[in-house]
């Protein structure tokens, strides 16, 4: 089914800029569904979940709504140091503009979604009131205790400092598509997701990677229990490891976890029927 795609400028909290998508089935959107809002992680775009958004269409007239996170893709950066629970107001701010009444259907990959638990820690009452489900992909509510990939930190403070050089230049492109994705990814979704990360700028790279380090959600996670809460992640994601997807499991109140073998850390284009189904869930039937 053919989709349309609206562009939109919306101003965040701090004055930040962000570009915001709306996408739209060709025919009428069926009145009886909520609008499924989605956040990408760090070093990716909007364009990371048009996988997903394409199946969502190709079953339902649903209106779904993308947006850049501050610093990525088309969106003006913070001009201080960002922080995750900042960008749980820029959600709101999305979904003020574009989704301002009726039900809503949350996903958040990686860093998209912490920014999910960052807006129900901000905004519980909107969240209890007009949130129908959420689905949270490869994530974590502190990345405390992850193992390191080697000459991590090091490489986030060139990042920071260094904006003109190419993200690959210091991770090569194949070592980027290792750490992103299961070994048996399809090598189009690979080139497609590299290419993302290699056209984010470097100082969003750094500043972001500082932010994800000091983030802590946990006190947020039991809030989540107050929706349906689905939990996907892969059993080879080396950037959010399946052992933290477990402890939000343990953390938020009747969700459920899904745990799907031998893939990695981008399961919008690795699993995307997975990350469809769990985002339908919340439908009405």
């Amino acid at each position: 089914m053919a989709t349309r795609e609206t562009r939109h400028t919306i101003v965040a909290p701090h004055g930040v800029m962000i570009r915001a998508q709306e996408h739209l089935s060709e025919g009428p959107v069926d009145p009886t569904l909520p609008t499924v809002v989605l956040a990408h992680g760090w070093t990716m775009t909007h364009a990371s979940w048009h996988p997903v958004i394409e199946i969502l269409q190709n079953r339902y007239a649903v209106r779904c709504v993308t947006y850049d996170q501050p610093g990525h893709g088309e969106s003006s950066p913070e001009a201080d140091q960002p922080s995750v629970r900042d960008l749980g107001d820029v959600l709101k701010a999305v979904i003020d503009v574009l989704a301002p009444d009726g039900p809503l259907v949350l996903g958040g990959h990686s860093m998209g979604g912490m920014t999910i638990m960052a807006y129900a820690g901000r905004h519980p009452q909107e969240l209890r009131s007009r949130v129908r489900g959420v689905t949270l992909v490869g994530t974590a509510a502190s990345i405390e205790g992850r193992t390191p990939v080697p000459f991590e930190r090091a490489i986030m403070a060139i990042c920071s400092r260094a904006p003109r050089i190419a993200p690959g230049f210091l991770v090569p492109t194949p070592v980027q598509g290792r750490m992103m994705f299961g070994d048996g990814a399809d090598p189009r979704d690979v080139t497609v997701a590299v290419r993302q990360v290699q056209q984010t700028k470097m100082p969003t790279i750094g500043k972001f990677f500082t932010a994800l380090s000091e983030h802590d959600e946990l006190e947020s996670l039991e809030l989540l229990g107050d929706v349906p809460t689905h939990i996907l992640v892969g059993t080879k994601d080396r950037l959010t490891p399946v052992g933290q997807s477990r402890d939000l499991h343990a953390r938020i109140p009747g969700s459920t976890l899904t745990e799907l073998p031998d893939l990695g850390h981008m399961l919008t284009y690795e699993a995307r029927e997975v990350v469809a189904d769990a985002l339908c869930e919340s439908f009405p039937r």
